[in-house]
């Protein structure tokens, strides 16, 4: 039994290390037990996405097989990292690690999360303040920051990039960005962002996904440049609700694009289509299948931030839909918790 106080020790499912491996080269989620399994599950399908020879399905296996590994060794690496960049790194605009100000923050924002947090606060009038992208997938716009802001927190990650620090690849699917919590803005940014402006928020537009009781999450940065991730594949994000924040430059092309919940059998019939605005942010389930057509010219950076609710995955792991086998992990690893809130009904297909 935790002690009273007691910081919360967060895991990840031991899926992690099996579940949803993508093969970028067939735009393919895969399972990954071995070499029989992968065979008997995916032989037919990866043929007809031009997995034909010997040598590109052993070519496959390597990857994966190395993929594997390098789940394994993620959260220490990771760690690794941030206290390098934490004791080496000069940064160049100080100022975007300061804890988060309002006047970092757009005003529109400011007067959603106030509206949230004041008493009688319902959906209804939370609508009237925002941006309903669709009422049906329940997804929402919203301006987050000031374009004085994306340009200093921009010039912070480009110097990053820049430098000759170590960096984690942001997700899976994803070789360009930075993981805040390396760089250090989990704890002056997006961890107030999260308690302060988006839980009341979230908890409005979506009680039965944990909006209520967000208690961690995982926030990154992705960079769409040419000649270096353009695209984006469908997919489902490990995470009950998203926060997608697009901090600029100037580009075209790259916009967003929605199906439905991963669980529905027609999950992208008629998928729609979402402009990225620069300093606003786009509000979804993180269950939506979506994914980010092509980079036609420019440079495009988007803030990510996967929000977690214990309270529903500990009942259910979105990744491998079992109920989690849980492994110790650092910082807020998958959110999952050994200890922690009473559980509440995973997201409903709706």
């Amino acid at each position: 039994m935790a002690t009273a106080g007691a910081p919360r020790r967060f895991c990840r499912c031991a899926c992690f290390c099996t579940e949803n491996l993508y093969v970028a080269r067939y735009g393919l989620h895969v399972r990954f037990r071995g070499e029989q399994q992968l065979r008997r599950d995916y032989g037919p399908i990866l043929r007809s996405r031009g997995c034909v020879s010997t040598t590109d399905f052993q070519q496959l296996l390597a990857e994966l097989e190395q993929e594997v590994e390098r789940r394994r060794r993620l959260g220490l690496e990771s760690a690794a990292r941030k206290t390098l960049i934490a004791s080496s790194y000069r940064v160049a605009r100080p100022e975007v690690y300061n804890s988060l100000q309002d006047a970092a923050l757009a005003p529109e924002f400011l007067a959603v999360a106030e509206y949230s947090a004041s008493p009688g606060a319902d959906l209804k009038g939370l609508l009237q303040r925002l941006e309903a992208v669709s009422e049906e997938k329940r997804i929402y716009r919203v301006p987050v920051f000031t374009a004085p802001f994306c340009q200093a927190l921009l010039e912070e990650l480009e110097h990053f990039e820049q430098s000759d620090m170590p960096k984690g690849r942001p997700n899976t699917m994803n070789n360009y960005g930075v993981l805040l919590h390396e760089l250090g803005l989990d704890e002056p940014l997006v961890t107030p962002l999260r308690e302060r402006f988006l839980q009341p928020l979230m908890a409005l537009l979506y009680p039965d996904c944990g909006g209520g009781q967000l208690d961690s999450h995982r926030a990154f940065v992705v960079k769409y440049a040419l000649g270096q991730d353009l695209e984006l594949g469908c997919h489902y994000d490990n995470a009950e609700l998203t926060l997608n924040v697009a901090l600029g430059k100037v580009f075209t092309g790259g916009a967003l694009y929605f199906g439905g919940l991963f669980q529905a059998p027609t999950a992208l019939t008629e998928p729609l289509e979402v402009e990225h605005v620069v300093g606003q942010g786009i509000l979804h389930r993180g269950g939506q299948l979506h994914g980010a057509r092509p980079l036609a010219t420019g440079e495009r950076w988007n803030l990510v931030i996967w929000l977690r609710a214990s309270a529903v995955r500990n009942r259910l792991c979105p990744m491998c839909c079992r109920a989690p086998d849980l492994v110790d992990d650092e910082g807020f690893g998958d959110g999952f918790t050994r200890e922690g809130p009473a559980t509440v009904d995973v997201c409903a297909l709706t």
